[in-house]
């Protein structure tokens, strides 16, 4: 036995017997609870799960998917729950996929919300996010880091890095005229230079953990394959399935009313998420703090950091604002601050998650065919680059209103400093996990906050 290679021997493995909707529900409702990690950490976990242990998909099948998902708008860990769940079991298992995916986040986030804006004064609840707001600053620093080391290979990405910087620090510019601006400019380079704009993309798969399910060669489902009708009738599903509830709000609230905005809002938001989550953000803090005021800047940077230690997309934050909003105001009245803050809440998390599913349903068929010709990425290109200096701005953001929490006239925060700089040591140096930097800086936020 021990001449066996082991490709060998998980060659010989049986190929997985055909999966039972049920069995793929429970899955998914287990993955919902356990996605941490932010979308590196889910995507490994799917990749252990489905590929590695399960073998529901083969690996260059998973990385195929991925590919196409890191092409579009919204949290791309979603996005391949949706994907792989919509090739196994059609539409309705792409739905559970996606809807199990985010659903314990809601909840959780809900109640988190609610004891915040609630006991938020309370000492001890205090001195855990006076702990975890220069944590999030360091985390969003890393997370410009992260994206920027591998999308800025040259110097024409580093320039429209240092425009959107510049664009959205010094001019304000509003984040869907930096995205378009930087999908022209990537358009543009893909022509003059497209070595310079080729994406990397994930390599070909070079693994095998044994037949699959979905195999290599498995011929992909009718249901996968391209159909006008199919992407006509999706697409008027999809319309009707914004239309009605913005429709509803409109009529009830007027287009001005609080939750109708919220629903527009979110659903610009949902198109504008190329890099995932921290590219958004600043557009979301342009728009619920700055234009609408739903909430106050601190406000936003705990929200932030609840969507760190939740499972879930990390978008999942757009929860926390629809919440805040919705109960500060008092939407539905002075005694249903609750209602409004829970109603609010999972109805932008339906306008902001529902082009996910339109994208992989309606489009997956037609748009994979696509996916690696220069013209259709390099956009992408650019605009993932631009998101590198926009996230930059999120943590010169965040970092002021952290560490001068009374303007520049006011004093330095030193405490503060110095849990911002032990974080990004962790973070950089010995490459602790986000969960366990914002537990101890929150450990060590309580005890400087009731020592003061």
């Amino acid at each position: 036995m021990s001449d066996v290679t082991p490709s060998a021997v998980e060659q010989d493995l049986p190929r997985p017997d055909a999966i039972s909707f049920r069995e793929a529900f429970w899955f998914w409702l287990k993955l919902g609870f356990i996605s941490f990690g932010g979308p590196a950490g889910q995507i490994s976990i799917m990749h252990q799960e489905l590929v590695e242990r399960r073998r529901w998909i083969s690996e260059r099948r998973f990385l195929h998917a991925l590919n196409y998902c890191m092409l579009l708008p919204g949290p791309e860990a979603q996005q391949l729950a949706i994907y792989i769940g919509w090739l196994m079991h059609r539409t309705w298992g792409g739905v559970i996929a996606g809807v199990l995916f985010v659903l314990p986040s809601l909840f959780i986030l809900i109640a988190l919300s609610w004891l915040y804006i609630a006991f938020g004064e309370v000492p001890v609840v205090a001195g855990l996010f006076y702990g975890i707001k220069p944590a999030v600053t360091a985390i969003v620093v890393q997370a410009a880091h992260r994206i920027g080391s591998r999308a800025l290979k040259n110097n024409w990405l580093w320039a429209i890095a240092a425009a959107s910087f510049t664009a959205i620090f010094a001019f304000n510019v509003p984040f869907p005229l930096i995205v378009l601006g930087a999908a022209l400019l990537g358009y543009i380079g893909g022509r003059l230079a497209p070595e310079s704009f080729r994406t990397g993309g994930h390599s070909a798969a070079k693994k095998t953990f044994g037949p699959a399910l979905i195999d290599d060669d498995t011929p992909s489902p009718d249901h996968a394959r391209f159909h006008w009708s199919k992407l006509a009738m999706l697409m008027l599903v999809g319309a009707v399935l914004w239309s009605l509830p913005m429709g509803i709000l409109t009529a009830l609230f007027g287009w001005e009313g609080t939750l109708t905005q919220m629903g527009w809002f979110f659903t610009k938001a949902a198109l504008l998420t190329f890099g995932g989550a921290y590219a958004v953000l600043p557009y979301v803090y342009q728009g619920a703090v700055g234009h609408f005021g739903w909430l106050t800047p601190t406000q936003m940077i705990d929200g932030l950091a609840l969507g760190e230690t939740t499972p879930g997309p990390l978008i999942m934050v757009v929860a926390f604002v629809g919440f805040i909003g919705a109960y500060v105001l008092q939407v539905f009245g002075a005694d249903h601050v609750f209602l409004a803050g829970a109603v609010a809440a999972t109805l932008v998390t339906w306008f902001t998650f529902l082009p996910s599913f339109l994208f992989i349903l309606a489009g997956g068929p037609l748009v994979e065919s696509t996916h690696n010709e220069l013209k259709f990425t390099a956009p992408l290109t650019g605009i993932t680059a631009a998101v590198v200096g926009v996230i930059l701005n999120l943590a010169c953001f965040f970092g002021y209103h952290v560490l001068w929490p009374k303007g520049f006239n006011g004093n330095l925060d030193w405490p503060s400093a110095l849990i911002a700089i032990a974080a990004a040591v962790a973070l950089f140096r010995f490459k602790r996990g986000v969960i366990q930097v914002l537990m101890a800086c929150a450990l060590i936020g309580l005890v400087v906050h009731l020592l003061r």
